[in-house]
């Protein structure tokens, strides 16, 4: 969605988050068995990537090799960075993004011409960038799994 008022302009995006390979995400159902309310546990899963180990090459699976066998940057950054206990931390998720996109900014060349700041949320990711001429751009950011 995005809307305009006045000098600003505002945008809203639903980003939708994809498991790395050797990952799945699943969402924990209720007594009932039935789908939770909005702000549920995610559960990450570790998978079984032995095929793929044996048929590419490329990938070590995570389940089955102990972390001292992975070099270091293969071990599961999702597990380690994203996740508190087995399940995906939005707050983590959103820090994270928050860093990524304060850190790639600069290297744009839109960054001459716009001032990005953060703006604090949680469970979100919430940007703004104002030009020289005081027009403001403002950006939020919401995190979602597809069942």
């Amino acid at each position: 969605a995005w809307g305009v008022h006045e000098n600003n302009i505002a945008y809203c995006l639903l980003v939708f988050l994809r498991p790395p390979p050797g990952h799945s995400f699943s969402l924990d159902l209720d007594i009932t068995g039935q789908l939770p309310p909005r702000h549920s546990s995610i559960r990450v899963a570790l998978d079984c990537m032995c095929s793929s180990e044996q048929l590419l090459g490329d990938s070590l699976c995570f389940l089955h090799h102990p972390d001292d066998k992975l070099p270091r940057d293969r071990s599961s950054f999702l597990l380690r960075t994203l996740c508190k206990c087995s399940c995906l931390d939005v707050e983590k998720v959103a820090c994270w993004v928050q860093k990524l996109v304060k850190s790639a900014w600069l290297f744009l060349p839109q960054s001459h011409h716009y001032q990005l700041t953060v703006l604090p949320s949680s469970q979100s990711c919430r940007f703004q960038l104002t030009s020289t001429s005081q027009t403001s751009i403002y950006t939020e950011m919401t995190f979602a799994v597809q069942q």
